[in-house]
C-alpha cells in the first residue's frame, strides 16, 4: 500500500500501468485517464483522490464494493461509477473494458464540497458510491473537459476548475446534498467586474479564485452564480471572449495567427485554430480573408 498516493501516481506506477492509453493532469488540480483492460480484478488500496469513472463500453458485470457496500450489477455504456478516498476498493470486471477516469485530489477540492453544503456535507457522504448512476450534466462537463486538454493542451486553471466545480456540484445534488439553488445570481456589480476582469486578461492564466475573490464569494457559490447571471459556465464564456477576440483581432489588425493565439491566451496557432473552427467553422486565415472580402 502505497500512502498518500493519488490516483494518476498508482496507475502509472503501479502492475497496471499497462492499462494506461492517456493519462492527463491539467494543472495538477485533476486527474484524467483512459484506460484499457483486460477482464479481472481491478481492485486497488486506499487512495487519496475522489475517482469518478466512465464505461466507454457497457455490457460488464461489475461486482465488489468502491466504498458503499457491495453492488453487484450489469453497466451500461456512459454509465458512471465513484470510488471513495482513502478506501480500499475491491471490484472485478467480467469483460474486456475501457474506462475514463477523472480523479479530484482532495488537497484541492475539500473546501470547494465543504462550500457545496456550507460544512454539513463531505465526501463520505455522497450516495454514489454502490453501483453505477447516469448523470447528463457530468457526461457533458467531463467530455468538454476531455476536449479542452486535447485541444488546449494544458487549459488555464479558471477552465479546469470551472468544469470540476460543475461536476461536484452535481455529485451533491445526486447524493442529497443540502443546498439551496444558486437563484438570481450575481449581484449587477459583481458580474460586471468579472466580466470586465475576464475581458481585460485574455492573454493570462486566470483562475477562478480571482474571480471568486473580486465578488466576496467562495469558489463553489461563485461558479454556480455566475452561470445563472451570464447563462453559460465561466468555461464557456471564457472560450467564446477569446474567440470573438480573435475574429475582431483577424479583421482588424495585421497581426499573424500565431501573435492573435497569444493575444487570446493560446500556446500555439494550432490550438487556436483548432477551436477557432470548432466555433466559426472556418479556420482563422479564411474568417480574415472572408470579413475583408465582406468589408469591401
Amino acid at each position: 500500500m502505497l500512502a498518500n498516493t493519488s490516483f494518476t501516481q498508482w496507475y502509472s506506477q503501479s502492475c497496471q500501468a499497462e492499462y494506461l492509453r492517456t493519462i492527463k493532469s491539467p494543472g495538477g488540480i485533476l486527474g484524467m485517464a483512459d484506460l484499457s483492460r483486460p477482464a479481472g480484478d481491478m481492485s486497488h488500496p486506499p487512495l487519496s483522490d475522489l475517482a469518478l469513472y466512465q464505461d466507454q463500453l457497457g455490457g460488464s458485470r461489475v461486482t465488489g464494493n468502491s466504498g458503499g457496500g457491495s453492488f453487484n450489477v450489469r453497466s451500461e455504456q456512459g454509465a458512471f461509477f465513484l470510488a471513495a478516498p482513502n478506501f480500499a476498493n475491491t471490484i472485478t470486471v467480467d469483460t474486456t473494458h475501457q474506462l475514463r477516469s477523472l480523479s479530484f485530489p482532495l488537497l484541492h477540492w475539500q473546501q470547494v464540497l465543504d462550500e457545496a453544503a456550507n460544512g454539513q456535507f463531505s465526501v463520505e457522504r455522497l450516495q454514489l458510491y454502490k453501483g453505477f448512476f447516469h448523470s447528463a450534466v457530468i457526461r457533458s462537463a467531463l467530455q468538454n473537459l476531455w476536449v479542452l486538454c486535447d485541444e488546449d493542451g494544458t487549459p488555464s486553471r479558471l477552465l479546469v476548475r470551472a468544469a470540476g466545480c460543475e461536476i461536484l456540484a452535481e455529485l451533491c445534488r445526486l447524493s442529497g446534498a443540502p443546498f439551496a439553488p444558486a437563484n438570481g445570481g450575481l449581484a449587477p456589480w459583481a458580474k460586471r467586474r468579472c466580466l470586465e476582469l475576464m475581458r481585460a486578461r485574455l492573454s493570462e492564466d486566470l483562475c477562478l479564485e480571482e474571480l471568486a475573490a473580486e465578488t466576496g464569494l467562495s469558489l463553489f457559490h461563485f461558479a454556480r452564480m455566475f452561470k445563472q447571471s451570464v447563462g453559460v459556465p465561466p468555461r464557456v464564456y471564457l472560450t467564446q471572449l477569446r474567440m470573438e477576440r480573435a475574429s475582431e483581432l483577424l479583421r482588424c489588425t495585421e497581426l499573424s495567427i500565431t501573435e492573435i493565439a497569444q493575444e487570446v491566451g493560446y500556446s500555439s496557432s494550432q490550438v487556436l485554430a483548432r477551436i477557432f473552427i470548432k466555433h466559426y467553422r472556418r479556420s482563422p486565415s479564411d474568417h480574415r480573408r472572408l470579413v475583408r472580402i465582406q468589408a469591401r
